[in-house]
């Protein structure tokens, strides 16, 4: 099957113009970049993994309420919880420097609750990230007629969420901006494979379409993921500049001319493995005598009392007042609408495939 052909059924299989996702990035998904996307003919997108179940039907509506185009709501899997007292207490006493905690933040919204209103919100695509769901909740989503997708790392990974029904798989090179979805957070470093050594090697292995994330920032590389076999590409890091998106100024300026090779992958803001720019922030993690971070969810709850705190003015660095997620080809991101943006990667990556149905 031709690419184009192979991307042609995709869209007529989710109700798009464009073989082009929007990446459900938490905490940078208001519905008006969704929107923006959706009505440019690809698919919206909410992370809501720190969001209360009134929180996702709020988002859901207010997406409805500008666009009636297709949207996806991504969740983590949670992780097994690690409590590593001597970790967390090392890492907390590094935090230090960056001035005095606030107080204890609320317990995270319940996972089985925040399943619950995604079903309810009726999305087109539910999508998981950092495991499976269980087979109970996989036959409910498609009873509503709800596809799951299911984001992977590796082949193995690929074929679990194969196996469990996933309908499509999200591939997920180590170029892509913000958590790395490996089901074992222990093997993030070791288990790093590029989009497009991994995307060739899990669409070969797979019967289900397979959607290409990692570095896709224009149509070269858009085009580029469809000749390896994609059925679509997800697109994070080149809409962090867009206006609707609306990010904190700090986090959009460390974007700004950000070579590929200075970003960072760090567990300095979660605890889980993430690619960000290269602040203060998270060098300091790096540097010599730094405990490691506190183990996911303990390290993001940290940082979280810190930022709700009182900053030391006196901090050799400030702490980052936003995760800076980047992924490695965030430093193409261009201060232009959302709907530009993948209206020209769209062109651009067609007038580099080849014709044909």
């Amino acid at each position: 099957m031709t690419a184009r052909r192979r991307a042609q059924e995709f869209c007529e299989a989710y109700g798009l113009t464009m073989p082009i996702l929007q990446a459900p990035m938490a905490g940078a998904c208001p519905p008006a970049l969704g929107a923006a996307v959706a009505d440019a003919g690809g698919m919206g997108a909410s992370g809501v993994v720190l969001d209360s179940p009134a929180r996702i039907a709020e988002w859901a509506a207010e997406f409805r309420s500008l666009s009636a185009g297709p949207f996806q709501l991504n969740i983590w899997i949670p992780d097994p919880l690690d409590d590593d007292p001597a970790g967390i207490s090392a890492a907390e006493d590094f935090l230090g420097r960056f001035g005095t905690p606030g107080p204890e933040q609320p317990p995270a919204p319940s996972f089985e609750e925040q399943c619950e209103a995604m079903l309810a919100a009726r999305p087109r695509v539910v999508s998981s990230i950092m495991g499976l769901f269980l087979p109970e909740y996989v036959e409910r989503l498609h009873e509503a007629g709800i596809a799951w997708f299911a984001c992977a790392t590796t082949l193995a990974e690929a074929l679990a969420a194969q196996e469990a029904g996933a309908d499509a798989i999200v591939a997920q090179g180590l170029e892509a901006g913000g958590h790395r979805g490996v089901f074992e957070p222990e093997t993030a470093e070791r288990t790093a494979v590029g989009l497009f050594a991994l995307l060739p090697h899990i669409v070969d292995g797979v019967d289900v379409p397979v959607i290409a994330t990692g570095a896709i920032a224009d149509g070269r590389a858009a085009a580029a993921a469809l000749t390896l076999g994609a059925s679509a590409v997800q697109v994070g890091s080149a809409l962090l500049r867009s206006p609707e998106t609306g990010i904190a100024e700090a986090w959009a300026a460390s974007l700004d001319g950000l070579s590929p090779e200075d970003t960072v992958a760090t567990r300095a803001y979660s605890g889980r493995l993430g690619r960000a720019a290269p602040t203060g922030y998270v060098r300091s993690w790096e540097a010599p005598g730094a405990p490691s971070p506190a183990p996911y969810p303990h390290q993001r709850a940290l940082v979280g009392r810190w930022r709700k705190g009182t900053p030391d003015p006196a901090a050799a660095v400030p702490l980052d007042r936003a995760n800076h997620w980047a992924g490695q080809a965030a430093g193409r991101a261009v201060a232009e609408p959302a709907a530009d943006v993948v209206t020209r990667m769209w062109s651009d990556a067609q007038a580099l495939l080849p014709p044909g149905g």
